[in-house]
């Protein structure tokens, strides 16, 4: 994936190349424990200084999105121990490994551990059973300030998944856990860190879900006329900021940008009169089509309206339901 960055933006180029990153990670152009370009090649593809890009890796480290290994270089983060992390970077036969070998190798060390054969037993036994327990509900959860987000995800999870699905906001996580610990915590991988903490204190889980790569959508705004007007309209203000960025970043100033959340009446109803294209999420479209429906005296010309009607990827979806232990 190339990363393209706008120096004659009023974005700064570090925010511009921080959503570019993030973006590909949420959306898995860079899976878990892929590594990122170096701040060299990084360098020479963007012309920025090593040090604007080493200042973004480290903003990601700390976000906990990344990792940094010592000697090697700057890797997405994986769910794992920083050991084992280390060792699923570096080996060749991890995915051409039949699952009754994995389990014959992982009892062998287990038995080299000291375990005998019944522990082993227990120990897979009381793993597997955890987590068809933590199966049993879906909790999703994101700041309050972008609760949509969260939104997004339940909407999206809620008719193909066959467990009951909760949005809560993080800020609260605390306290609903306090009184019923059970259930998988479901995020995006911006706020999986601290999401993680939360999950570990409580005895559940924590899962990011990848975003969908909008292909079909960028594809389309590459191709808009310069000097035209885009809408962007989502329940999600993150999502909003992070459109805006990667659109400046790929089109620079020849397309002039308005975002609206689509429970904003008058913001949205500006927006829908300027605009020449609207690019909406699947909960605001009804919206948008009832706006545009309700004041269409108003209107110089009817924009013409893009649903990105996936979220998330039918990939993530299909993992999701296997860690949960949903049968489809």
């Amino acid at each position: 994936m190339r990363f393209r960055i706008q120096q004659e933006s009023d974005i700064p180029a570090s925010t511009q190349l921080y959503n570019q990153i993030c973006f590909a990670i949420a959306a898995r152009h860079y899976p878990p424990g892929h590594r990122l370009p170096s701040t060299r090649q990084l360098a020479m593809q963007t012309g920025l200084h090593r040090n604007t890009i080493s200042k973004v890796y480290r903003q990601l480290e700390m976000d906990g999105v990344v990792e940094a290994i010592a000697g090697s270089g700057i890797y997405v983060r994986d769910n794992l121990t920083k050991r084992d992390f280390k060792k699923s970077i570096y080996s060749k036969d991890k995915i051409s490994k039949q699952p009754d070998q994995e389990i014959k190798q992982t009892i062998d060390k287990l038995i080299n551990l000291g375990c005998t054969l019944q522990e082993a037993r227990e120990i897979f036994t009381n793993e597997i059973d955890w987590r068809i327990k933590c199966g049993a509900k879906i909790i999703v959860s994101t700041p309050r300030e972008d609760i949509g987000a969260s939104m997004l995800i339940a909407e999206e999870l809620s008719p193909k998944i066959n467990v009951p699905v909760e949005v809560i906001p993080m800020e609260e996580l605390e306290k609903v856990l306090s009184n019923s610990n059970n259930g998988t915590i479901v995020t995006s991988r911006y706020f999986l860190q601290p999401l993680e903490k939360v999950a570990k204190h409580h005895g559940v889980r924590a899962i990011a879900v990848d975003l969908s790569d909008f292909q079909k959508e960028l594809d389309i705004i590459k191709e808009f006329n310069a000097g035209s007007c885009v809408g962007i309209v989502s329940i999600s203000p993150g999502l909003l900021r992070a459109a805006e960025v990667i659109i400046h970043s790929m089109r620079g100033g020849e397309l002039i940008l308005m975002t609206a959340i689509s429970d904003n009446n008058s913001r949205l109803l500006s927006l829908l009169k300027a605009s020449n294209h609207i690019v909406c999420d699947g909960p605001s479209l009804s919206v948008v089509e009832n706006t545009l429906l309700k004041n269409r005296s108003q209107l110089m010309r009817l924009p013409k309206i893009i649903c990105a009607k996936n979220y998330l990827s039918i990939e993530t979806i299909n993992h999701l339901k296997k860690e949960i232990g949903v049968i489809n």
